[in-house]
């Protein structure tokens, strides 16, 4: 083997080594965002079913009145409180935001119209103003309902209607969109805060000021410390690709070619991050130097580029700007291959911006990197 690449290999092996001897870098690295994607998986892999939180007052004593109030309990999309029989103790919870409304039946819900022979009523909703929202589509359901029971009481003809069709596509689950994120999150842990912390602590033991007396080259150190995160990074992650698959039923479009694809996605994307950490740790003569700067790069990328929350949510000029952000395409990237079966030839934008500030990011590392 070259002698170089030998030296690559060697540090390689014991950057690694070091970080399985380091309980607290395992934590951040596997642990930590293990945390965060149980949170976020249990927030956002549940059903998508719209649900109310509500208390019925039946103020009627017909038996249409019993029946609806009934039906309304078994309903999957009203959630009723049943221990609320009374308009004070609704407003009450209300006011404390634990109903979204209450629904009132009053006296005269449910009785026979002489005339027609046909039970008649107009039952109440009552909400906050926090709550006017929720009340609007809760009426809207209340009223679908109503139209089914009219429709089998009163045979009406209706001149026009609207059909469905449903795309033969799948859309993004919260928990698919949130995954990518959670990926990011990850990526940035173990690519800037790794070297961000360790660097430093070399340095304060003098073990870099003494590597810095041997042959060793700045370019082999980066190398080995690249490889060794690579492994690692892709052990965390595959961690918590197991975890979401098999806890969160988390389903990849396509078949093995999109696991390859999204590995070597993934490795690229370690491999920028990190550089990003190499910058600052190189730089840093101590923990105090690092933290500041660290901080002040990290957090509007984790906040900006899509990590916690959609971008689509945001104004659209920030959009702009955080679509230049380093973890913007790293997230865009994840999210296109891995849950719309995207190749890396049609991510191109993505892994082309990923490449350019690869080569931003490494000129600096080198430049501003100390051995002391």
């Amino acid at each position: 083997m070259n002698k170089s690449l030998f030296t690559v290999y060697t540090f390689a092996r014991i950057n690694t080594r070091r970080f399985f001897r380091d309980k607290l870098a395992i934590f951040f690295v596997i642990v930590f965002p293990l945390i965060f994607l149980f949170v976020f998986g249990s927030l956002n892999s549940g059903t998508s079913n719209t649900s109310f939180r509500v208390a019925i007052i039946n103020q009627s004593d017909t038996s249409f009145a019993k029946q609806f109030t009934q039906k309304s309990k078994d309903s999957s999309i009203l959630k009723v409180d049943k221990d609320i029989d009374t308009l004070p103790k609704a407003k009450e919870k209300m006011v404390q935001s634990q109903l979204d409304a209450a629904i009132i039946l009053p006296s005269d819900f449910g009785t026979i119209n002489p005339s027609t022979h046909i039970p008649n009523g107009k039952a109440k909703i009552v909400y906050t103003q926090n709550s006017a929202q929720s009340a609007n589509a809760l009426a809207s359901v209340i009223e679908a309902q109503f139209k089914g029971i009219n429709s089998q009481l009163v045979k009406t003809e209706t001149p026009f209607s609207v059909t469905r069709e449903e795309l033969k596509q799948k859309s993004l689950t919260a928990f698919d969109y949130t995954f990518a994120g959670l990926l990011g999150f990850a990526i940035i842990g173990m690519g800037i805060f790794g070297p961000v912390n360790v660097f430093p602590e070399l340095k304060k033991m003098g073990i870099l000021r003494r590597l810095s007396t041997t042959p060793l080259k700045v370019w082999q150190y980066f190398l080995s410390t690249m490889i060794g995160q690579a492994i690692i990074g892709l052990l965390a992650l595959a961690i918590m690709f197991a975890v979401a698959i098999l806890v969160f039923h988390l389903k990849l479009v396509g078949g093995w070619t999109t696991y390859i694809e999204l590995t070597f996605f993934l490795v690229y994307s370690i491999i920028m991050i990190l550089g990003i950490g190499l910058a600052l740790g190189g730089w840093a003569q101590n923990e105090r130097q690092a933290a500041p700067l660290t901080n002040a790069i990290v957090f509007p990328m984790m906040f900006l580029s899509g990590t916690f929350f959609p971008r689509f949510l945001m104004p659209e000029w920030l959009q702009t700007i955080s679509a230049l952000l380093p973890l913007t395409p790293v997230i865009d990237g994840i999210r296109l291959i891995g849950t719309e079966g995207r190749t890396l030839i049609e991510i191109w934008p993505q892994v082309g911006l990923i490449g350019i500030w690869m080569i931003v990011i490494y000129a600096i590392a080198f430049k501003v990197f100390r051995w002391e």
